[in-house]
């Protein structure tokens, strides 16, 4: 794994879900170039997300209770004075039947995964105003939100959302803030082997995608670091897919098409 340029020295980065799993590694991308991280999560890491010898600085929050968000943005604002980057990483849901999925769940689904965005964003956006002047929020999207989403119906409407939300944002948001969609593909990470089975089964998976391979927390965090830098500044409203590219149309397991190549 190579340095990141310290091109976000000075910034102030918050993730969401930043305990675990992808948030985590977009945590520690951060660290590395330079920024100051906040993360946030309903429990406190078992250990300190950290990069050498700097580490991000972790609030409690449930991302579904306005007031927790507030909090963060208030903690930005008391520690840093400034807020220059949102990564809205938190989220996820089990499978679940769409035919009797409850009430209560298709709503929590969808306020984790679509309403708390929208929520953080709007804290976030008012702080990079009256701090920063400029910044970036990111929204940590879902290719089930791209497609057909079986046992998934409420998350895949909700990813489907944060995509445009993105768009939307990015309009209204535009040019001071950039507004920009980080759509994963299937990306290994503790909770997701739990789904995907043992190494057979995600052998059998990654054989079905042309890269070979399932993505990892790497992957997604590069695309953080690409899209927050000012390599990226003519870019908002953008949904950018990482997702090793694409899942093979199913009709072709019926056909002869590509069964050789």
């Amino acid at each position: 794994m190579t340095i990141p340029e310290k091109n976000f020295e000075g910034q102030v980065v918050v993730v969401t879900g930043g305990t675990k799993g992808i948030g985590k590694v977009i945590a520690e991308n951060f660290l590395r170039a330079g920024a100051d991280v906040v993360v946030c999560a309903r429990n406190a890491p078992e250990g300190s997300i950290e990069y050498g010898d700097r580490q991000a600085k972790f609030i409690t929050c449930d991302v579904r209770d306005h007031e927790q968000i507030k909090a963060v943005i208030a903690l930005c604002d008391e520690e840093y004075g400034k807020l220059d980057v949102l990564v809205n990483n938190a989220g996820g849901a089990p499978p679940a039947d769409s035919s009797t999925a409850s009430e209560r769940f298709t709503r929590s689904v969808i306020d984790l995964n679509l309403v708390s965005p929208i929520l953080f964003s709007q804290e976030a956006a008012s702080l990079i105003r009256k701090s920063s002047g400029t910044g970036v929020i990111l929204n940590i999207s879902s290719v089930s939100g791209m497609r057909a989403n079986p046992l998934g119906v409420a998350y895949g409407a909700a990813k489907a959302g944060v995509i445009n939300a993105t768009e939307t944002l990015a309009l209204e948001w535009g040019p001071n803030i950039r507004v920009i969609s980080i759509t994963a593909g299937l990306i290994l990470t503790d909770e997701s082997r739990n789904f995907y089975g043992d190494d057979e089964s995600v052998a059998k998976i990654a054989a079905t995608l042309p890269m070979q391979r399932l993505g990892n927390p790497q992957d997604v965090a590069n695309a953080c670091l690409f899209a927050a830098s000012d390599k990226a500044e003519w870019m908002s409203g953008s949904n950018i897919v990482v997702h090793g590219g694409g899942d093979k149309p199913t009709y072709l397991e019926a056909t002869e098409v590509l069964k050789d190549s």
